[in-house]
């Protein structure tokens, strides 16, 4: 069971990361004005909530399968 939470937590960890950083190409991509360019506006998108939960899962299944310190 503890390697199947390890595997399992880093593929979570890894797609929600990738997943993100296409995501957040898109809105870069997306956005026209300068001022609604900035870092804040970016990671706060609505969009990158479901990146955000999978890495969230992904971190408590580590912590769970016992990898985390």
């Amino acid at each position: 069971m503890e390697p199947i939470l390890s595997f399992t937590s880093v593929a979570l960890i890894v797609f929600g990361l990738i997943g993100q950083g296409f995501e957040l190409r898109k809105i870069r991509a997306s956005i026209t004005k300068d001022e609604d360019l900035t870092s804040k506006n970016m990671f706060t998108n609505k969009r990158n909530l479901k990146w955000y939960v999978m890495i969230g899962a992904g971190l408590v299944l580590l912590y769970v399968g016992g990898q985390f310190p």
